[in-house]
């Protein structure tokens, strides 16, 4: 176990440095938050009768945003991995003694860390546009997992698709085809409890619609879980676990 961990921090580490010689990529993926929440967020708070919850549109809709920026961030992360794979990188990861298993892992923790970066954006924005946050350090620890958990999600299941198809070509269009659908079969811009049957019964086996629920009960003043802290978080971390075990079986092929 404890060389898992240190194979998987050494990987981690590696990635991190990649993000702070070149932040770019970071800070363009503030952009998109910053749109939803100063534009769409203040439009539709407008609107009568679209939402009627006992906090404001702007900030219900904000850990939404928040999850859909982990969504984004981490869904392109299999770009990375296909680029590697072109320059012989992860050739030459494969040939050496770490488990493949601390390979995914530790690419996975160093997703979280971009995730993080949209935490701070996100914080940011809301409290210039006055969004009552919650500062208290169950809310802010609970939170920072949730986006971390979320962000390991998605990278690898991003992974799992550069595994499978293997080019950028084809992985680029495939992201886009499954980022927007699991972004508007969540809860992230509107309740479930206005949703048809079918799209809620979709939300429901969507774990980003878990993510938000978490970040919603837990960043906002008078905001609430709807399933618990403990089912989302539980369901979070089994979608984890079940995506790394088929990422571990499906990273040698993709030096194939």
């Amino acid at each position: 176990m404890e060389r898992f961990f240190r194979e998987s921090a050494a990987v981690a580490q590696i990635e991190m440095v990649k993000l702070l010689r070149d932040p770019t990529e970071a800070v363009s993926r503030a952009v998109q938050p910053v749109l939803w929440l100063v534009i769409f967020g203040q439009v539709l708070s407008g609107v009568r009768g679209f939402y009627t919850g006992k906090i404001s549109y702007l900030a219900f809709i904000t850990p939404g945003i928040l999850a859909q920026s982990v969504l984004f961030s981490a869904i392109f992360y299999g770009i990375a991995i296909i680029w590697e794979r072109d320059l012989g990188i992860v050739h030459k990861l494969l040939v050496s003694p770490a488990r493949r298993s601390s390979l995914v892992f530790g690419k996975a923790i160093s997703a979280g860390f971009r995730g993080i970066v949209q935490v701070v954006v996100i914080y940011a924005i809301a409290l210039l546009m006055h969004v009552a946050i919650r500062h208290d350090f169950f809310a802010i620890t609970g939170m920072l997992a949730g986006v971390l958990l979320g962000s390991a999600i998605f990278s690898t299941f991003s992974l799992i698709i550069a595994c499978i198809v293997k080019t950028r070509e084809r992985f680029m269009g495939i992201g886009q085809l499954l980022t927007m659908p699991m972004f508007f079969t969540s809860n992230a811009i509107y309740p479930l409890e206005i949703m048809p049957g079918w799209l809620r019964t979709i939300a429901q086996f969507n774990p980003l619609t878990y993510l938000i629920d978490l970040l919603r009960g837990l960043m906002l003043e008078g905001g609430a879980s709807a399933h618990g802290y403990a089912l989302d978080f539980a369901v979070l971390l089994a979608v984890f676990c079940l995506l790394m075990l088929i990422a571990v079986r499906l990273y040698p092929s993709l030096a194939a």
